[in-house]
């Protein structure tokens, strides 16, 4: 059961659970606007932590630090997917939630998931869940000639930026894969020949009023997002309005409050497939925070706090970069970085621009926005930053951000 819900001015105490950089970057929007802000996560050093009006170090399931949460706030949004859904649901029993425990639920495990989007109409990759060895004979003694391979198997929980899947093409890779995996529940999904990637994300309010960001295209690398594009014609028109009306239905169908995020393939044949949903604003968005006049952190605020619903517009085509950590860690500076790397270019014997990118040279270069988390520590894949860049045409977009990827030690794209 839930508790009525009533409109929020600023002034308020807001709270998130997790403290990554998307409650890091909540927690600005959120004091902006002249909120109250709550942080709970575990680690003393989160980056939302270091930056909110109080910190609640406890975990997520932890009776003290969720009955300081529900004493302290008037309203509790997540920043990552694998938050307990029961966290949420004891939240919702004496605040506003947003979003509910049971679409986080359905964005945690796969097999709900592709079931929401079958329900909604919406088109996916051929898919077979996979819970046992038998479900794995099963597959393999398909007669109906719609073999699921090549395909991918995925976790049905806790996968995340190309982590818990393993491709594979023939019976013994899938037999052998499921085994790697710990024979947990999976998915399989057939592979299918891919033309692109996108994404849209959609905030949805109390009252049903939906609006959203432009469609974005997402190109990966190694399973992590690498860069965002969003311009004006970034997409073809009517498969934009397809996957912006399939986002829209999700979100429905869900009775969903916040910011979703809903990932898309555009097949060779120029066909969209549903890929996945994040129930909070997604890395695919962070353009929006220096390219719209609305960012999907603001809509995230807009949508637990009550407040009207704007569309976003787009002012300046965008090309959003991810920073990870291997840009501090590889190439000249890996083996002068250590264990201990000071991330903004010093270390403790004084300065020594070895120790950090040169994000001097990138700042240089117009309608350049740098963007860092507050990490203290560069890891292979860790998302550490990002970098967006805007300008008044795609081309100068595109340009100067492959000028900064050159000088940050990315390849180009």
């Amino acid at each position: 059961m839930s508790v009525a819900f009533k409109p929020l001015a600023p002034g308020a105490t807001l709270g998130v659970l997790g403290g990554g950089q998307l409650g890091r970057m909540w927690v600005h929007a959120a004091q902006r606007m002249g909120f109250q802000t709550v942080v709970l996560d575990p680690d003393p050093h989160s980056p939302a932590g270091l930056v909110s009006h109080q910190h609640i170090q406890t975990d997520y399931l932890d009776p003290v630090g969720l009955q300081k949460m529900a004493t302290t706030c008037q309203a509790v949004t997540t920043e990552f997917e694998n938050v307990p859904a029961d966290a949420l649901a004891q939240l919702a029993t004496t605040m506003q939630v947003a979003p509910n425990a049971h679409a986080v639920a359905v964005a945690q495990d796969r097999r709900l998931e592709k079931s929401h989007f079958v329900n909604c109409g919406v088109p996916v990759a051929p898919f077979a869940v996979i819970a046992s060895d038998a479900d794995v004979e099963a597959v393999l003694k398909r007669a109906d000639g719609t073999s699921l391979l090549p395909g991918i198997l995925k976790t049905a929980r806790m996968g995340y930026d190309g982590k818990g899947q393993v491709r594979v093409r023939h019976p013994q890779e899938l037999v052998e894969a499921f085994k790697l995996l710990g024979s947990v529940p999976c998915v399989l999904e057939k592979m299918l020949p891919l033309k692109a990637e996108y994404s849209v994300i959609v905030a949805r309010g109390h009252d049903g009023a939906m609006v959203h960001l432009p469609i974005q295209h997402n190109v990966h690398r190694d399973g992590i997002l690498a860069m965002t594009q969003v311009w004006a014609g970034v997409c073809d028109s009517a498969l934009e309005t397809q996957a912006i009306n399939a986002a829209k239905s999700i979100a429905q169908e869900l009775q969903y409050t916040g910011v979703l995020c809903v990932e898309f393939f555009v097949l060779e044949d120029n066909s969209l497939v549903v890929n996945e949903i994040a129930p909070r604003p997604h890395n695919s968005g962070h353009y929006s925070l220096d390219a719209c006049d609305v960012s999907q952190f603001e809509l995230q605020l807009r949508c637990m706090a009550g407040l009207p619903l704007t569309q976003p517009r787009l002012h300046s085509s965008a090309v959003m970069l991810n920073l990870l950590g291997d840009i501090w860690l590889e190439g000249k500076l890996g083996e002068k970085l250590g264990s201990d790397p000071d991330l903004f270019g010093t270390n403790k014997s004084g300065s020594d621009p070895n120790f950090s990118p040169n994000f001097s040279e990138v700042l240089a270069l117009p309608g350049t926005h740098l963007h860092l988390y507050g990490k203290g520590e560069a890891r292979k894949g860790r998302k550490m930053g990002h970098l967006t860049v805007t300008a008044s045409t795609p081309e100068q977009a595109h340009a100067i951000a492959n000028q900064a990827a050159t000088i940050l030690g990315i390849a180009a794209f």
